[in-house]
């Protein structure tokens, strides 16, 4: 199934490159969205694709950047907009 899913991302996560490392991931899992920093600290992403690839891009989330220290990961899954054409980094 076809779904989206907006993901917010704690710990340190800014100033180490990890949105970078998440527009990475997102292409090699062939999703698309975007990631950006939030004032609070956290790293936000929405992303969209497979149901079963987002959770494999979320477990990467946890692990994959080891200059990250990810602390907590809250998903609100929601329905599939077809809006995007890739995956950026925006700010």
């Amino acid at each position: 199934m076809t779904v989206q899913a907006h993901i917010v991302v704690s710990g340190m996560v800014q100033g180490v490159g990890y949105r970078y490392f998440v527009s990475h991931l997102a292409r090699r899992f062939k999703l698309t969205g975007w990631v950006r920093n939030l004032p609070s600290g956290e790293v936000e992403v929405v992303v969209e694709g497979e149901r079963g690839l987002i959770e494999s891009f979320m477990k990467d989330l946890w692990t994959g950047n080891p200059s990250a220290d990810v602390r907590n990961l809250t998903v609100d899954w929601r329905k599939y907009s077809g809006q995007y054409p890739g995956f950026d980094v925006t700010f």
